[in-house]
């Protein structure tokens, strides 16, 4: 576990000083003592249990949220049980947002500290469970068990590591790994140098357990059996693209151990000028469609824009619109999903290929389908021993098909609801505005976040 001079630097930046473990220690003892009491008043059968970061010990320094689970008995509903878990937190936290899980919790403030209170069943083990939460404390417990001391410093060097190459977090936004992923991959290679020369040979579908057996198949990038529940994929969030991100990360970083990879330098937006020089130079076409962002929390919106995107990329290729890129962009009040395209339109004709001439039956139904069609140009015609028909496009350019069809695409929920009333197609110069300059800068730069200036 020797360290290079960049590790022991980002230790020294990312660990916890004596004096802010304390801090914590009082912030997490007055908040438990505020959440007995309101337990107590409620005369509830509950218990109060500190999982997550904090309560291993592997949190990075002014980077936490302070975790507190509510313990159930079983014998509670799921409603009770999120409505006396946001009853409780509302009286002790400030600026609270509700979130969702199989049940409500609430995020909020206290004393400055993010705090998250999480109701949940009290169970012994996976099989007990009632919601996915249950398990949560069993993984706080797995790992204070089977994590040596010096390893936490390992999984901080990691989790920093994350942070830097933009792969840190299991949320929908991110996508990439979750602190719990993190705890497990030390505890199985030792160490964050081991962790990386190993992963810099990762494959798609790669396999991870922390002790043999037979377990389920899953069709992720990375599969890792959770040590505590064995019918679920701990890896489960992880993206293709993520994995890439983390596995190129690897490579370079053994190569080349720089500061960089921890702490990247910010994005430093080109100027409009140069931004539309790069894009002439790919001579191709940029379309974009904005609409209104709905008021969801991050993990209900972002699954829904990148469906958004897959269904506008499906749709387009399936009506012969060549589709290199489909990218979205999330401001605070606007989505826009942007389609990078041909510039050319497509052809004002298609051809419809049909039946094999020997099948009669089909011929018969699709010489009779075409016949007086207004959009037909060249009758049914044979050819290769099958009939063939020439038709009308009913859309040669892209930005009249999108305007068109979007609103009948399959987004999610809540998109749909504000698709289906209003939405723009936009052009080119819509984008070049100062606020999508990092957005551009990213896009057409290329450079990991390691690499930049």
């Amino acid at each position: 576990m020797v360290k290079n001079e960049v590790e022991k630097q980002v230790l020294n930046r990312v660990t916890p000083t004596p004096e802010y473990r304390k801090k914590i220690k009082e912030i997490i003892q007055e908040i438990k003592e505020k959440l007995q009491q309101e337990i107590v008043k409620r005369k509830l059968p509950v218990t109060i249990e500190l999982v997550g970061s904090t309560a291993k010990d592997t949190y990075l320094k002014d980077n936490l949220d302070i975790d507190l689970f509510l313990l159930f008995p079983t014998n509670f509903s799921k409603e009770d049980i999120g409505k006396q878990a946001l009853s409780i937190g509302k009286k002790l936290l400030t600026d609270t947002e509700e979130s969702y899980a199989e049940h409500p919790y609430l995020r909020g403030f206290f004393k400055d500290f993010k705090i998250e209170i999480v109701p949940c069943y009290k169970i012994e083990n996976a099989s007990q469970k009632l919601s996915a939460v249950d398990r949560t404390p069993l993984h706080t417990q797995f790992v204070k068990k089977h994590l040596k001391e010096q390893q936490k410093q390992e999984i901080r060097l990691f989790k920093q590591f994350l942070k830097g190459i933009g792969c840190y977090g299991a949320e929908a936004e991110i996508e990439g790994f979750s602190g719990y992923l993190c705890e497990i991959l030390v505890i199985k290679y030792r160490d964050f140098s081991n962790l990386i020369k190993n992963a810099q040979k990762w494959k798609h579908g790669i396999k991870l357990v922390l002790s043999e057996g037979k377990y389920p198949d899953f069709d992720t990038p990375l599969v890792f059996i959770d040590p505590v529940d064995s019918d679920r994929n701990v890896s489960s969030a992880l993206s293709k693209e993520k994995f890439d991100l983390f596995v190129k990360a690897c490579e370079e970083y053994i190569q080349n151990p720089r500061i960089t990879f921890f702490f990247p330098n910010t994005v430093k937006p080109w100027p409009i000028d140069k931004i539309r020089v790069e894009i002439e130079k790919q001579k191709c076409l940029y379309v974009g469609v904005k609409f209104d962002k709905p008021d969801i929390i991050p993990e209900n919106l972002f699954p829904q824009v990148r469906k958004g995107v897959r269904s506008i990329w499906d749709t387009c290729e399936r009506n012969d619109f060549t589709i290199y890129d489909a990218v979205f962009h999330v401001d605070k009040n606007s989505i826009f999903i942007v389609i990078k395209t041909e510039i050319e339109p497509l052809s004002k004709t298609l051809v419809h290929m049909g039946p094999p001439t020997r099948l009669k039956k089909y011929t018969d139904g699709f010489i009779h389908k075409w016949k007086g069609d207004s959009r037909v140009t060249k009758k049914p015609y044979e050819k290769n021993g099958r009939l063939y028909v020439e038709i009308e496009r009913e859309y040669i350019q892209i930005e009249e098909f999108l305007k068109e069809k979007v609103k009948n695409l399959s987004m999610g929920k809540h998109l749909d609801d504000i698709v289906k009333n209003k939405y723009k197609i936009v052009e080119l110069n819509d984008f070049l505005k100062n606020n999508f300059r990092v957005f551009w800068t990213e896009y057409l730069d290329k450079k990991m976040p390691w690499e930049r200036q």
